[in-house]
């Protein structure tokens, strides 16, 4: 198999290049060159820092467990959640193709999981059109990809029965490019939000042990309030069903914003150990206010910490583009309390720390964060104070009692003592 597709970049798209896919048996690689006017052009940057500003295809093998394409094409890919609905609905058309006989649909392969994505919904702006000259849609002409909040029930029930094995045809086609433009593994959809802003709708999952959702929210209100730029969030009921509302901060002025991870702009795969250091010396290289981001991020590690956010791997940290190759940190997002987890973080401070999730481990990287010892310590209390508020906010959110103590472990801990103590 030998595709080719054009690659454009914003709402009203501008061409960037071409992706061409190729497949032999089980043997996938790509291939992505830039337009000559996106090289000559006074607009034209670097979409990947591996991919360089020049002429002629880039070549790209695809490693194990990794991406066939480029990162930044990978960050728009689905995982997680959406490509159980994308694998569920493929196995059921095969399936209903041999019931009659028909000829059946070819395995799924990478680049069909790329392309199920819907263009309206799809993550940053780079945007995908085939070779019928179509930016690929996965719902039907005249209907809707990014449903209105009303629709939550109906969004709820089919990403249950999703989870329970139970889901109808009805069901995956009503997931398709709603429940498929998003990564992570727990049950989402894109949603227009009241105000028709693109927002994600995040689900309880059937086999929650706790307000997960609203623990998201509440991290997300606790970190804007320890004066750390995050996504906005909030509950939405649906019935008696909690669902998360977080604001897509990818879509500013109907426009889109390119947004890469933290494992593109570090030009690193995501699998293995990396470390917070890494990213300060990526955002050195390629960041429009480094200084400022650096100490965001490092604000950011301390409120981790205190809350016991572990899964902060790679792709739970983004960049969004400002000029000409230069980016800056972008909201924080997919911060959750995890009280039954290890204190240990998927990213570590440094080499030197390891996976250690302590303010100590933190101070000690202060140095090459180049933040003075004393203005680490007051960040250090600032965020602590903002985190001591967490039964307060939980409760304004909503949080039962019984839920706010299912999440103690998390805020209440020697960690937070520390902190207090420095």
């Amino acid at each position: 198999m030998k595709r080719t597709i054009e690659v454009f970049l914003g709402e009203a798209p501008q061409r960037v290049g071409t992706l061409r896919y190729n497949q032999e048996g089980t043997r996938e690689s790509s291939t992505f060159d830039y337009d000559v006017e996106w090289l000559d052009g006074d607009d034209g940057f670097e979409i990947d820092p591996a991919l360089p500003l020049q002429p002629g295809p880039q070549f790209r093998q695809k490693p194990r467990d990794a991406s066939v394409f480029h990162p930044a094409i990978a960050d728009t890919e689905p995982d997680g959640w959406a490509q159980k609905v994308i694998r569920r609905d493929h196995a059921r058309r095969r399936a209903a193709a041999r019931a009659v006989g028909g000829d059946l649909p070819p395995l799924v392969n990478s680049l069909d999981f790329l392309l199920e994505v819907d263009d309206v919904s799809r993550v940053g702006a780079l945007r995908f059109r085939d070779e019928e000259g179509v930016f690929r849609r996965t719902v039907e002409a005249g209907s809707r990809a990014t449903p209105p909040l009303i629709q939550l029930q109906h969004m709820i029930a089919s990403t249950r029965a999703v989870e329970l094995n139970t889901e109808t045809a009805a069901d995956l086609a009503y997931l398709r490019g709603r429940g498929t433009s998003l990564g992570g593994l727990r049950p989402k959809c894109s949603i227009v939000d009241d105000d028709g802003h693109l927002a994600i709708g995040k689900f309880p999952s059937v086999h929650d042990e706790r307000a997960v959702t609203r623990g998201e929210v509440l991290a997300l209100r606790l970190a804007r309030r320890a004066g750390i730029r995050a996504a906005e969030a909030r509950v939405v009921m649906s019935d008696d069903v909690p669902v998360a509302v977080v604001r897509r901060f990818d879509r500013a002025d109907g426009g889109r914003i390119p947004y890469v991870s933290a494992a593109t702009l570090m030009g690193v795969e995501p699998a293995g150990e990396h470390t917070y250091v890494e990213i300060v010396d990526a955002i050195r290289v390629h960041g429009a206010a480094v200084q400022e981001d650096v100490e965001e991020l490092w604000r950011r590690i301390a409120f981790s910490i205190l809350i016991n956010n572990v899964d902060d791997h790679l792709h739970n940290h983004g960049f969004l583009h400002v000029e000409r190759g230069r980016w800056r940190l972008s909201p924080a997002f997919d911060i959750n309390p995890f009280p039954d987890r290890a204190r240990e973080l998927k990213t570590w401070i440094s080499e030197e720390t390891g996976p250690a999730a302590s303010i100590a481990a933190l101070l000690s990287a202060a140095e090459y964060f180049r933040i003075p010892d004393a203005a680490a310590r007051t960040v250090v209390r600032e965020v602590e104070r903002a985190v001591s508020a967490w039964r307060e906010l939980g409760k304004e959110i909503g949080m039962t009692p019984a839920e706010l103590e299912a999440f103690t472990d998390a805020f209440e801990h020697e960690e937070r003592k520390v902190a207090q103590a420095v």
